[in-house]
């Protein structure tokens, strides 16, 4: 009965420490997500082959932001990429440079628990993915960002795959 006491008194003083860690932790994670991270890798996996590769290209270019108002943008460029032969893109051109573009921005949310943060669509270059949410494993490690999606339909491709996109943060 004494041991039964004492466990409930333990419980009953460590609940509120154990509860108000949550939060500092919530605030943690959302202080290390915030500003503008450097993409440096792009490679997507196919389902269920294992089929690695650039998504587009050896060297894309690109750019995520956090915000501290929970607003998120992302852009990314493909490598080879062609400048107009004009100052304005003929139809092909203008073409090739949006198949080799992805950019869309919203809103996001992290779920620390699932160490997932998701990014809700608001506006984008591919109309399709308006309204969606998209839900990426992350992980932090000092500079360094690591997201990786679900499998899902890669936009340059149109097939199944899961896609790690690693980025440095901008000081």
């Amino acid at each position: 009965m004494k041991g039964m006491v004492f466990l409930m008194v333990l419980v009953a003083l460590a609940f509120p420490y154990l509860a108000s860690g949550l939060p500092d932790q919530r605030a943690s994670v959302q202080q290390q997500f915030l500003g503008t991270w450097k993409l440096v890798s792009y490679v997507g996996e196919e389902v269920p082959s294992g089929a690695r590769s650039d998504v587009m290209g050896p060297h894309p270019s690109g750019y995520i932001n956090y915000g501290p108002d929970g607003h998120m943008m992302v852009i990314i460029t493909g490598s080879d990429r062609k400048k107009p032969a004009g100052p304005v893109a003929t139809p092909e051109e203008a073409q090739a440079l949006l198949r080799s573009l992805l950019a869309y921005a919203g809103t996001y949310t992290i779920d620390l628990a699932a160490k997932t943060v998701t990014h809700h669509i608001e506006v984008s270059w591919d109309e399709t993915r308006i309204g969606e949410s998209h839900v990426r494993t992350y992980r932090l490690e000092s500079d360094r960002l690591t997201l990786t999606t679900q499998p899902s339909r890669d936009p340059a491709s149109g097939k199944q795959t899961v896609r790690t996109l690693i980025f440095e943060r901008l000081k």
